[in-house]
């Protein structure tokens, strides 16, 4: 199992709600913090979210299991370690 950490904060909520609808990809409150967790790997469309981008490259506040192996203008890509 591999899990990205997004902040909940207003900014990250576009984010979470295009991973909301990956398949095999589960989204659960962690304390303050928005967990990301599927079995293999994690893909989030940037233009999906319409996020700034400042926003965009601040969202993620952590992994667990996992290398960010893409994080660019069209994709956050988390891959298993």
């Amino acid at each position: 199992m591999i899990a990205t950490y997004l902040l909940d904060v207003p900014e990250n909520t576009r984010a979470i709600k295009v991973a909301e609808q990956l398949d095999d990809v589960e989204i659960q409150r962690l304390g303050p913090y928005f967990e990301v967790s599927a079995d293999t790997s994690i893909v989030i469309d940037h233009r999906a979210t319409a996020m700034r981008h400042a926003v965009w490259y601040s969202c993620i506040a952590g992994t667990t299991g996992c290398v960010i192996s893409q994080w660019d203008k069209d994709a956050l890509r988390a891959d298993p370690l």
